[in-house]
């Protein structure tokens, strides 16, 4: 088990605000096109409007080698992944943080 990297989301009314910002700092967008997601190190923060389909918040994504072994550790440890849901060429399980943050593990399909 190991973590590849993190990812940050936030889906908001401030989006493009949000993306001018990141931009001015110096961030690189990954797609220059759509300018929502910025390179980060190993991983990469997006920024969002939030639609019918993607609701408002924040999300921590964590980037695993194998997120299926992740998800078995998490239930071990009693607590309850959702999913998997199979995305964007990735496997994504959903879970919340005591604190309500959610968060997603995910790894690349095989």
């Amino acid at each position: 088990m190991q973590v590849m990297g993190i990812r940050f989301c936030s889906v908001d009314a401030q989006s493009e605000s949000m993306s001018a910002f990141f931009s001015a700092l110096g961030l690189q967008p990954v797609d220059p096109a759509s300018n929502h997601v910025f390179a980060a190190g190993n991983g990469w923060i997006e920024t969002w409007a939030a639609t019918e389909d993607m609701p408002a918040g924040v999300m921590l994504q964590i980037v695993v080698d194998d997120a299926d072994e992740f998800a078995a550790h998490a239930r071990s440890n009693q607590l309850d992944p959702q999913g998997p849901v199979e995305a964007h060429g990735e496997k994504i399980y959903f879970l919340q943080a005591p604190s309500g943050l959610n968060i997603t593990i995910q790894s690349a399909l095989a």
